[in-house]
């Protein structure tokens, strides 16, 4: 089996408003990782700004093997590796494919708690076409939930309900 083939994309838990150095410290190291961000404005006493957010504060996402932590875990920020019994929980590449379609379409996101309920969708029409998520419906509109089950994070995004068939 190749390296390569041990590759899988893992949750990395940072301390607060860390997200961005760990992903600065783990480039810096060779190592793949992807921080979903949003722009949102952000508001001071004297003037508003646009600022880039992390889509799922306290996280980032990083391509490893997961006998090798180390270099993740070594970077000033890290708190640690999101695991399960004490095992690091790899989450599945459609998942992670899925967030990077929704943060490269032009569509506005809307980070939301995760849910439960719902029923699981695959978009068939629109920019996020093969995306799958939940879908929750609101008004005449409905609204697209896709979710890191793992670390128990979502976000939705505002589409056509014509657009979605149930899986």
């Amino acid at each position: 089996m190749s390296d390569d083939a041990r590759l899988g994309w893992y949750a990395v838990w940072t301390r607060s408003r860390a997200e961005k150095s760990v992903r600065d410290q783990l480039t810096g190291k060779g190592i793949e990782v992807f921080l979903p961000t949003v722009i949102q404005w952000s508001r001071w006493k004297d003037r508003r700004k646009q600022v880039e957010w992390p889509l799922f504060p306290g996280y980032c996402f990083v391509k490893m093997d997961p006998r090798s932590k180390l270099p993740v875990i070594s970077c000033d920020g890290v708190v640690h590796i999101v695991s399960v019994d004490g095992w690091a929980a790899e989450i599945p590449e459609q998942e992670v494919e899925a967030i990077r379609t929704l943060v490269s379409s032009t569509l506005a996101l809307d980070p939301c708690p995760f849910l439960d309920e719902g029923d699981p969708v695959r978009v068939v029409a629109g920019p996020l076409t093969g995306v799958t998520g939940r879908l929750l419906r609101k008004g005449k509109d409905a609204r697209l939930v896709v979710s890191i089950e793992l670390i128990g994070r979502a976000v939705s995004v505002q589409m056509h309900a014509a657009d979605v068939r149930a899986l």
